[in-house]
């Protein structure tokens, strides 16, 4: 059993013949993921070698890092979108087709923290009328 092997085969599956289009490309493809699973593997083999933990429990620890870091990602996307589209904001409705929610959901998605750091990332304040107060400061 190969188990940083598995894990890579798992993280970055080989496309399938059929998967890509046009069919001529799937030798690149699959030469493409089997380098993305190489270098996959090698960073989970020097993170078990720092930490001397388990492959399995880092690569999860892992998968849940970019789990949060996606998340928080459709947090600050759904404040620009709402927050920062000036007088015409995209609807709830759209935003939670693409977002994968409701949306009332699409109301509490973001908070004001979350119009904070796209104000700051995008480099102007929020256009709509909408825009929540600042949040207040967390205790130290």
């Amino acid at each position: 059993m190969d188990l940083i092997g598995d894990l890579a085969a798992i993280h970055v599956p080989a496309p399938q013949p059929g998967d890509v289009t046009p069919e001529d490309l799937y030798p690149d493809a699959l030469a493409e993921a089997e380098e993305a699973r190489a270098e996959y593997a090698f960073a989970l083999e020097a993170q078990h070698d720092d930490r001397r933990e388990d492959p399995l429990l880092i690569a999860l620890g892992n998968a849940r890092a970019a789990r949060e870091a996606a998340d928080r990602e459709i947090r600050h996307l759904l404040a620009y979108g709402r927050e920062f589209h000036g007088d015409r904001p995209y609807k709830l409705e759209s935003l939670a087709r693409a977002g994968g929610m409701t949306p009332s959901g699409i109301r509490t998605a973001y908070t004001s923290s979350e119009i904070q750091t796209v104000a700051g990332r995008i480099g102007r304040t929020p256009d709509s009328r909408r825009a929540r107060p600042p949040a207040p400061p967390e205790p130290s």
